[in-house]
């Protein structure tokens, strides 16, 4: 009976999710897509554009950390959800970082913007720059906070959900995201925030994630979580219902879903003497999809460095292409042990 309660309680969210709201699960490892609805829509983003911001000034100004950034003028139009810094307070980036991602400050966005890329529109620059780079095809930033009464950002739930995918690599990106509390100094005040994602504190499997809200957008959630190495990110775009969506879903495709090992590099390169590939391949699947899954070695450059590929199918769908390379051979001591061989061979004629 609970079961089945279960079942419906997940129908009826799903339901809603695909009337109202643009969503998607995919593994963050494979990117394969477990779960969409509305995914490819252009929608507004809110403040789960900070994730960009992040992922730009952490790539951009990892080496400045520590320096203290000055707030200027720039933080004087901000309103909306903020950390409350002053007009020419002093604050390390790395805690600008954390009040950006934990309390989802637009003044932090701004000064880091001004910081990074010398300002908003040149920051701006460097956020769609990132996202060309990592397939994020169907979206526009204008903005490094989300806010969109003046200028809007525009992205995809698909889209979104290669930012977390890319973002839940950088090891630093989940700690600040997955922080609960956080104290801070700056020249002039002190600061103590408690982190604004409901996730951090009621998901056990939670990894990273942010939140967003305009009267625009809705309400807007980006989050991963682990469970028995299986990594998952899902995007809800203006969903009411959130946090408690992403939890069923996350129940739901970590019960139907496992990692499974479909090529172990060692197994392939003990099997061929000339030819190696460099990591195990793996991909999430259902337990009625393991006899779907068919493997095949495909020689293309027989006299190049890479040779070829091994190339995974999923109901004749090609899911993995894998580069096999050609294994060079050591000539100096090929030379050696032939010589040896003449060697030894001539003792034996020898004396036989």
């Amino acid at each position: 009976m609970k079961k089945f309660i279960f079942l419906l309680i997940l129908l009826i969210n799903v339901n809603v999710l695909a009337s109202n709201t643009s969503t998607i699960v995919m593994d963050v490892d494979s990117e394969r897509v477990l779960y969409e609805s509305n995914a490819y829509e252009k929608r507004l983003i809110a403040s789960t554009t900070k994730i960009m911001t992040f992922v730009v000034a952490y790539e951009y100004a990892r080496d400045f950390f520590d320096v203290y950034v000055e707030a200027g003028e720039e933080i004087l139009k901000m309103y909306g959800t903020s950390i409350y810094i002053s007009y020419k307070e002093q604050m390390k980036l790395r805690d600008l970082l954390y009040g950006l991602m934990m309390r989802s400050g637009n003044d932090a966005a701004e000064v880091i913007a001004y910081f990074v890329g010398g300002d908003e529109e040149g920051f701006v620059k460097l956020m769609n720059k990132k996202a060309k780079s990592i397939g994020m095809n169907n979206t526009i930033f204008n903005n490094p906070h989300g806010l969109d009464e003046n200028t809007q950002n525009y992205s995809t739930a698909y889209d979104m959900a290669l930012l977390s995918s890319y973002a839940s690599k950088i090891p630093f990106y989940n700690e600040v995201t997955s922080t609960k509390y956080y104290d801070v100094s700056t020249d002039i005040k002190a600061y103590s925030w408690t982190n604004r994602n409901k996730m951090v504190f009621t998901f056990p499997d939670y990894v990273s994630g942010k939140t967003g809200y305009t009267p625009g957008a809705g309400k807007c959630l980006v989050s991963s979580a682990i469970r028995d190495n299986l990594h998952l990110t899902i995007v809800s775009l203006n969903d009411d219902n959130h946090y408690d969506n992403h939890r069923i879903l996350y129940d739901e495709m970590f019960k139907k879903y496992k990692y499974h090992l479909i090529l172990s590099k060692d197994e392939f390169n003990s099997l061929h003497d000339n030819m190696y590939i460099k990591k195990d391949l793996s991909y999430p699947i259902r337990e009625n999809e393991k006899d779907k899954i068919d493997t095949k070695l495909v020689i293309n450059n027989p006299n190049n460095e890479i040779i070829g590929e091994v190339v995974v199918t999923l109901n004749d769908k090609d899911i993995i292409h894998e580069n096999v390379y050609l294994l060079k051979k050591d000539v100096t001591s090929e030379k050696k042990e032939n010589l040896f061989t003449i060697i030894k061979n001539f003792f034996i004629n020898l004396f036989s």
